[in-house]
């Protein structure tokens, strides 16, 4: 009886924790359902503005939920800082835009303490970088020194003076932009600055349609003054903390770190991607896993954030730089010699 009851008793556990895990999985579920219903809202709502560029919607929303930061390179006029605002207008959350000159100071971006008399101690006065989303517009027309104060930080969330932290809020998202056209007077960011982004990426020109709706729909169509928030800061919290839950197979790190070693051996790079490329790229997938309504990675999510999370990290050899070989075309080489993890 006593090894009836055992065998009862072990079997009501098993019911009992495969209940619990399936309660689990249907909850998961049911959450990234939700995300995925609220990025594709975003993204609907910032297509008002921006025509014909899903895809670089979708990936600037990456960023927003991989707690990441985007640098957006393209000729003018091509909708960069429209981009960058609509996201902003999206969220009904505090952002700022920043003009990049070259005669701006890193305490323009950061703040600065000033003496109040009246209490007789210096006080912080918060820069234009305390806000959620911030714009930096033209990144590369500013100092080094200035772009230092900022990737700062984008790195440490918090803009420490007279030795006292000052966290900035969360969510907090850079978006910066840079022409790489006219650059006369201009301080282009060095590659190891560029790591700190979570992402590059072009918008690039609309398609004949797209551009006929953009001239059909100005200038009684939607601006971005009139765009109305759909989420708000509080949400974008939720859902990033959300996104970090979601389910990471072994099969995938391995696939994520085996790609980010490939970039340093490879003979057409002087240098690869860094630890904290392989971070950026796990981040971003599991956002692109949230965005299609799944709780668990897939290899394909990898391997479609691979160009934009990893290209701009990669350093070309001299000689890849002769036969004007290009990071995105040595990376496409990468991932195609590189098998794909399957399922069981």
């Amino acid at each position: 009886m006593a090894s009836q009851g055992a065998r009862c008793s072990s079997a009501t556990t098993e019911k009992g924790t495969q209940l619990t895990q399936y309660t689990y999985q249907d909850n998961n579920q049911q959450l990234a359902a939700q995300f995925a219903q609220r990025f594709q809202l975003l993204a609907q709502n910032i297509e008002r503005i921006i025509r014909g560029k899903h895809e670089a919607i979708e990936l600037a929303l990456i960023c927003l939920f991989a707690e990441g930061h985007l640098l957006i390179e393209d000729v003018p006029g091509t909708g960069k800082t429209t981009l960058a605002r609509s996201i902003a207008a999206s969220v009904d959350a505090e952002w700022r835009r920043i003009q990049f000159t070259p005669d701006l100071l890193p305490s323009d971006i950061t703040g600065v303490s000033i003496f109040n008399q009246a209490h007789q101690k210096f006080e912080f006065h918060q820069g234009p970088v305390f806000a959620n989303i911030v714009l930096a517009d033209e990144i590369n027309r500013a100092s080094p020194k200035t772009q230092s104060a900022l990737l700062e930080v984008m790195e440490e969330r918090r803009v420490t003076v007279d030795a006292e932290p000052h966290p900035v809020p969360r969510p907090f998202l850079v978006v910066a932009t840079q022409n790489p056209v006219d650059m006369d007077g201009t301080y282009a960011l060095p590659e190891a600055q560029l790591d700190r982004f979570l992402m590059r990426i072009s918008v690039g020109y609309p398609d004949h349609l797209s551009e006929v709706e953009v001239l059909k729909g100005m200038p009684t169509g939607p601006q971005v003054d009139r765009l109305p928030a759909v989420a708000r800061a509080s949400d974008v919290a939720a859902m990033i903390d959300f996104a970090t839950r979601i389910h990471v197979a072994d099969p995938v790190y391995d696939y994520i770190v085996a790609l980010c070693a490939a970039t340093r051996t490879s003979p057409h790079l002087r240098l690869g991607a860094s630890p904290r490329g392989s971070l950026a790229l796990l981040r971003a997938a599991r956002v692109k896993a949230a965005a299609a309504g799944r709780h668990y990675v897939v290899p394909e999510d990898v391997k479609t954030l691979a160009v934009p999370v990893i290209a701009h990290r990669l350093i070309l050899t001299p000689e890849a730089e002769l036969r004007e070989l290009g990071a995105t075309a040595v990376l496409g080489e990468i991932l195609t010699g590189m098998p794909v993890p399957q399922a069981a």
